[in-house]
Parts: structure tokens; C-alpha cells; sequence
């Protein structure tokens, strides 16, 4: 791992599962090496370049980006086909091939993959690929780490974190809000992100949290004893310099920079794991079930669906329903 004052080190962070009533709310993020002597908007343009040729080279093969913003692959008949490419690709390129749904958890948010064990609706292992082609995963890692490598670009790290049903209610009772549980948790997974890496990383690349504004109260309560300063406030973006050197991004539409992209893929793809194995489930007590994706209109359909399976199995309404 290099660490020389030639690098800036970046953390993209994203969710997915905001707004679902079923399902996990999902964080995500990827931690990168770039080359220092680029500016930070520069640098994010380099990287996407990057992985814009190994995309361009994998595209014959798989018909799509490698990394995008997640609701831009993840659509139509093959959504998650390149979702899973593109995100098994990543890994792959750090050298993890995570074999199964469990695998993945226990690799990419190893805080969460006890309750993933634990709640029946989640807890049926499969393997993977799930829809993607093994070789063309395999290919698309290869490029990617001969780019990267080329290009003295490094991508270091990918860590998720889930918050499940209960758990979800409960903090946004506590919380007043779901964008703050959101801001929040991220902000847990960012610590546990920086961590190993000391005073090496400059940047937090953050999407919105809800339309959120402002974040100089949450900040001072993750990072204590911190000088904060106010770079800008505003509905584009919000920028905050915390001393000694590391500054925060929340951006709209900030999927645009790479690495909040592929973090967005990430939570993401964990996500679509819980949401197949809660189909599978409920499909295994209920005959003739559709699935769902949790959003709130189907949610309430699938919710009374199931109900009398859902009592019989003495599951409260709690554990598997999200209020807000």
C-alpha cells in the first residue's frame, strides 16, 4: 500500500434502501488511492476515465458500465445482471471472491452479517453470481486491475453496514428523523473506514442525506475535539474542513464521482441480497406470492399478503415493517 505525500487518499460514501418500507437501509463505502498532484475534481475525472476505458474494453462483454451510479445499471430486465458485475468486477479486482450470499455479507459488512444469520426472512444462503456470467466478472477484474495498476490508482478498501427493520424503527424514534439515523450510521461506517488509515485520508465524498443542509452538529458529535469550519452550505453541496486535513463532501447527486458510484453499487447489490432472500422466504409460506422491491405502494400490498403467514410464524409487524 503506498502512502506518499504524491496520493490523496478518498472516501466515497452512499446508501440504498432510504426510502423502502421492507428491506434494510444499506451504507456503503470505498475508500481509493489517487495520484496527489492532480486537484480533487481533476483526480475524480481521472479516475473515471479510467474506469471509463475498462468499461469501454468490458463493454462487448457486458453490455454496460462497469461503475455508474446504481439507479442508472440497475435497470430494466438486466439490472442487477450489471449491478453484480460490476460490483463482484471491484472485488475481484482487490483479490475477494466472495462465493455466496453469506460470503459476501461476512466480507463487505462483517457488523452485519450476524443478524442476516439470525432473522429467518434473510437467513437462506445461495450462491453467487445470481444473475451476472462468472466469466465475464472475472474478465472485467482483470481489466480493472491492470488499469488501476497502470493509472497508480488504488482502491483500497469497500465496507458496508445495514440497518435492519427493527433496529430502523427504533433508531428513527430515537433519532426524530431517518435522515439523521442516515447521516448517522454513515458517519459510524466513515470512523470505522478512517481508522486504519490515520491521517491519511483528505476527503469524504458523501451524497445528500435527505435533502439535508446542514451538517456541523452531526460532525462535531462523530469527530469531537475537532476544529470544524464551514467551506459552504448550500442545496448543491455542503463542505466542511475538519482539522487537522480532512474534508467533507455532501453533494447532490454526488454518484457522478466514483468512488460515492461504486458505493452506491455496493449498497446496493447487499441490498438486492436481503430483498431476494425476503422474497424467497415469504414466497416459501405464502403460494403464488410475488415479490417485491419493499417500495412503499407494493410494500403495503405484499405486507397484506402476508399477514396470516406473518402471525402464524409469531413475527411482529415491527420486526419487518419500516414506519417512516
Amino acid at each position: 500500500m503506498r502512502n506518499t505525500a504524491a496520493t490523496r487518499w478518498v472516501l466515497g460514501c452512499d446508501e440504498a434502501g432510504y426510502g423502502p418500507n421492507l428491506g434494510p437501509l444499506v451504507i456503503a463505502g470505498t475508500l481509493w488511492q489517487l495520484p496527489g498532484t492532480l486537484e480533487p475534481d481533476d483526480a475524480y475525472r481521472h479516475l473515471a476515465a479510467i474506469v471509463g476505458g475498462q468499461a469501454t474494453r468490458a463493454a462487448g462483454r457486458g453490455g454496460c458500465p462497469l461503475v455508474a451510479d446504481s439507479k442508472t445499471l440497475y435497470r430494466g430486465p438486466r439490472g442487477l445482471e450489471h449491478l453484480e458485475r460490476g460490483v463482484l468486477a471491484s472485488l475481484g479486482a482487490m483479490g475477494h471472491w466472495p462465493a455466496s450470499a453469506w460470503q459476501a455479507w461476512r466480507m463487505l459488512a462483517p457488523s452485519s452479517a450476524p443478524l442476516v444469520r439470525f432473522l429467518a426472512w434473510y437467513r437462506e444462503d445461495f450462491p453467487l453470481p445470481i444473475a451476472a456470467d462468472r466469466g465475464l466478472i472475472e474478465q472485467a477484474a482483470a481489466d480493472l486491475r491492470s488499469a488501476l495498476a497502470e493509472a497508480h490508482i488504488e482502491l483500497a478498501a469497500i465496507r458496508a453496514r445495514a440497518i435492519f427493520e427493527e433496529q430502523f424503527n427504533r433508531l428513527c424514534l430515537l433519532r426524530g428523523s431517518k435522515s439523521t439515523v442516515l447521516s448517522e450510521a454513515t458517519l459510524v461506517l466513515v470512523r470505522k473506514l478512517l481508522k486504519p488509515f490515520g491521517g491519511a485520508v483528505t476527503e469524504v465524498l458523501c451524497d445528500k442525506h435527505g435533502g439535508r443542509g446542514r451538517y456541523t452538529a452531526v460532525l462535531a458529535r462523530f469527530f469531537p475535539g475537532r476544529f470544524c469550519a464551514v467551506r459552504a452550505e448550500g442545496r448543491g453541496e455542503s463542505r466542511y474542513w475538519l482539522a487537522p486535513g480532512l474534508e467533507f463532501r455532501f453533494a447532490s447527486k454526488a454518484e457522478r464521482y466514483v468512488p460515492v458510484a461504486l458505493a452506491s453499487m455496493v449498497a446496493k447489490y447487499l441490498r438486492e441480497l436481503a430483498m431476494h432472500a425476503l422474497n424467497r422466504f415469504w414466497q416459501s409460506q405464502v403460494p403464488g406470492l410475488r415479490p417485491t422491491a419493499g417500495y412503499p405502494a407494493d410494500a403495503r400490498r405484499f405486507k397484506r399478503e402476508i399477514a396470516a403467514a406473518r402471525q402464524a410464524l409469531g413475527i411482529a409487524e415491527t420486526a419487518l415493517w419500516r414506519y417512516k
